[in-house]
């Protein structure tokens, strides 16, 4: 989806507010705690809460800045200011040379990075935009089925063979969002696209890092929603859809982070 959702103006803004009587995303943005963090803070977060979920491993290698940038929504700036801390905090380690890059260390430090409060506190607000998510675009789904045309399939087979040829967490999220915009805009309504990119903008602000292996098996998910629309099978198409997004109410840092936490009380 790019650019065109929105996330980067929408990152680098977290700490202002939205204008009086502009446009917001069904759940108010204004209410949002990661609203009060900066935009190198949700960075170290997100990076710093990847790694205590198990999502980055010790000794994994992060993608170039200007790919992690593009990812998360972000300047290339940020990036490196947000990796500078990390790197004083003992989260990541950053090697010069042809082989070189930013490693999350062998033993890194864990809980380090205070503004990871933010996210839990958002975490009643995270399902609620997920919920809003599965209902726009399983309708979208839905129309989808009956009136994407050959050029609307042609960009799904792009976006999912850029998935499965992704080298990296932040290459694949590229390709997911650019999919998920294709058949949104396959359903033929523009006039509710405007809310979509609002929700999705907003809730790309919360997504983390993953394991490639993890992205790729979701890229399957997208291979069987491509043939039920090419199948015209609305009923399909739409369920599949509903189910892929409704996952993340597990698999995304709200439902990690609280399996974590029984893990720990048990």
């Amino acid at each position: 989806m790019g650019r065109a959702l929105g996330q980067d103006a929408y990152a680098e803004g977290m700490a202002t507010q939205e204008p009086s009587g502009a446009p917001s995303a069904l759940t108010s943005s204004a209410l949002a705690a990661i609203r009060r963090t900066s935009a190198v803070d949700t960075v170290r977060a997100r990076i710093s809460l990847a790694v205590d979920l198990g999502l980055l491993a010790p000794g994994e290698r992060l993608p170039n800045v200007q790919a992690t940038a593009a990812a998360l929504g972000v300047g290339e700036i940020t990036v490196r200011r947000a990796l500078g801390a990390l790197e004083r905090e003992g989260v990541v380690q950053r090697r010069p040379g042809r082989t070189g890059g930013t490693f999350i260390v062998e033993r890194p430090r864990r809980r380090t990075v205070a503004q990871v409060a933010a996210y839990r506190e958002d975490s009643d607000r995270v399902h609620r935009l997920i919920d809003e998510r599965i209902v726009l675009e399983a309708g979208f789904a839905q129309l989808a089925a009956e009136r994407i045309g050959r050029p609307g399939l042609d960009r799904l087979d792009e976006c999912i063979r850029e998935m499965d040829a992704a080298e990296s967490w932040a290459e694949f999220h590229a390709g997911d969002r650019r999919f998920h915009l294709a058949l949104a805009e396959g359903a033929g309504l523009p006039s509710a696209l405007g809310m979509y990119e609002r929700v999705t903008g907003e809730l790309y602000a919360y997504f983390l890092p993953y394991p490639l292996d993890y992205l790729r098996r979701s890229n399957e998910q997208h291979k069987a929603i491509r043939a039920a629309l090419a199948a015209r099978d609305a009923a399909s198409a739409a369920a599949l859809l509903r189910d892929h997004v409704a996952e993340l109410h597990h698999s995304m840092y709200v439902g990690l982070a609280d399996t974590a936490e029984r893990g720990e009380d048990g």
